[in-house]
């Protein structure tokens, strides 16, 4: 029943997360990507502080904040930089599709980095799902935004981001708790982030803000940071990490969704088919070894 939970709660994150791209691709026309990032962390941040305090969850121990804190800058400070540039060139659809190479490049990394290994079913599956964002982000090029590449290679970089953070948290939050690290790693990149966007004026653009543009920023601060990665370190807590990361496929399709309602962007078949065949490839790459795992246990 957790390891059901778990997964249930990783999809709902990652549905809300495509909903943020949305919500992030409306704002990046009134705000830059530093302001947004700074009112979607820095608000996710204060709603999960005394969700944390409240549920008496371990905090990273003093050795660890050092860690915790360079994490958190490159998750939560320059993940969203990446993200929200990369809106202002692509569409929420292709964006999202672009992010749903995380899974993929943490099977890479972690097999570079001896913390998986890559066998031919997975190889297999990284060329199966690389096909399929080929597909969704090549084909039809006329229909796409003037410089759409940029956002999408931009995006992968942002999908990079999360990946490694990903990978080398696993052994702080072992020593702590995923919600608790959360909330501290956040703190040090919306910290980050609201000192740059001073810095550099992106605040700005807020004094001419109207009841849309809040309710987005409070949206993306409410669903988009504070319940998503709440939901994200739970199902952490209940499943393996690469069960959590294929939900991130679910990403195109609520940004699709969010993409056609609120900014008229065109839904095409090349979109469909590239989350076929992302979701198919990944699969393919993360349903391996459970033969190998059962032969190990027997043995």
């Amino acid at each position: 029943m957790g390891e059901i939970l778990g997964v249930f709660a990783a999809v709902l994150s990652s549905a809300l997360g495509g909903t943020s791209i949305g919500a992030t691709r409306y704002l990046v026309g009134n705000i830059d990507p530093l302001a947004i990032g700074s009112f979607r962390f820095g608000i996710g941040f204060v709603l999960l502080l005394p969700l944390t305090l409240l549920r008496g969850d371990r905090w990273p121990e003093r050795g660890d904040w050092a860690a915790a804190i360079g994490l958190g800058i490159l998750f939560f400070a320059l993940f969203p930089i990446l993200f929200n540039a990369s809106l202002i060139f692509t569409t929420a659809a292709r964006g999202a599709l672009a992010l749903s190479t995380l899974p993929l490049l943490s099977l890479v990394i972690g097999a570079v980095l001896g913390a998986e290994a890559l066998t031919w079913r997975k190889s297999i599956g990284v060329v199966t799902a690389t096909f399929g964002v080929a597909l969704a982000l090549l084909s039809d090029l006329a229909s796409a935004p003037s410089g759409a590449w940029r956002g999408d290679l931009l995006m992968m970089a942002a999908a990079l981001c999360m990946a490694l953070y990903g990978i080398w948290s696993k052994p702080l939050i072992r020593r702590s708790s995923p919600i608790a690290f959360t909330t501290m790693s956040m703190a040090a990149g919306a910290a980050c982030l609201i000192l740059l966007s001073h810095v550099r004026g992106s605040f700005a653009p807020v004094a001419s803000f109207g009841m849309p543009q809040w309710l987005g920023a409070l949206y993306l601060g409410a669903f988009g940071a504070a319940l998503t990665f709440y939901l994200w370190a739970f199902a952490l807590e209940r499943t393996t990490p690469t069960r959590v990361a294929i939900s991130v496929t679910v990403n195109p399709i609520t940004a699709s969704l969010v993409g056609a309602w609120l900014l008229n962007e065109p839904l095409r078949w090349n979109l469909a088919a590239g989350i076929v065949a992302v979701f198919a490839g990944i699969w393919i790459a993360t349903t391996t070894g459970r033969r190998v795992e059962a032969a190990g246990v027997s043995g």
